[in-house]
């Protein structure tokens, strides 16, 4: 694969098309899940808390905070909605009592399975087609998206 700065400058058109392609992608991969949380009363930041907390499993509140970017206060609403609806439970930390480690219960478990079920579906299909060397691809474009180092080094690459 070709170095992109040893091509010519990137064309006003190839720039724009990467932004719409991102805003189309991220439409429809986004649809179905919208569609599901609508039904609970729930939005994309209720969507970002069950993903995360299930990928991580006794995630700090801090944590989670340092991750979606958001204020305590709009956490706090959306946890407190997932929480009251037996999606989320909250436990002490074991060696600091104020610590609140935050775990999906069995219905969050589903629910999380149901939201991303269509999305991971996408991903396969895309990398399948688009080929190994688009996949190293791809994944150099968003980390290079990302302006935060300290999210960047979240993606070291995944053992073979």
């Amino acid at each position: 694969m070709a170095d992109i700065k040893s091509q010519s400058p990137l064309r006003e058109d190839e720039l724009r098309q990467g932004i719409e392609l991102l805003y189309f992608a991220y439409r429809d991969f986004t649809a179905e899940p919208d569609a599901m949380l609508e039904r609970y009363g729930f939005g994309r930041a209720h969507h970002r808390v069950i993903y995360f907390v299930g990928r991580h499993p006794q995630m700090s509140v801090s944590d989670l905070l340092g991750v979606l970017r958001i204020t305590k206060q709009s956490l706090a609403r959306v946890l407190g909605q997932l929480v009251r609806q037996g999606f989320i439970e909250q436990q002490t930390g074991s060696r600091d009592r104020r610590q609140r480690l935050l775990v999906l219960t069995p219905r969050g478990v589903e629910l999380e399975r149901q939201l991303s079920e269509n999305q991971r579906q996408r991903i396969a299909r895309a990398y399948r087609e688009a080929g190994a060397a688009a996949v190293d691809g791809f994944r150099k474009v968003m980390l290079g998206i990302m302006s935060s180092e300290t999210d960047r080094r979240r993606f070291e690459p995944l053992p073979r």
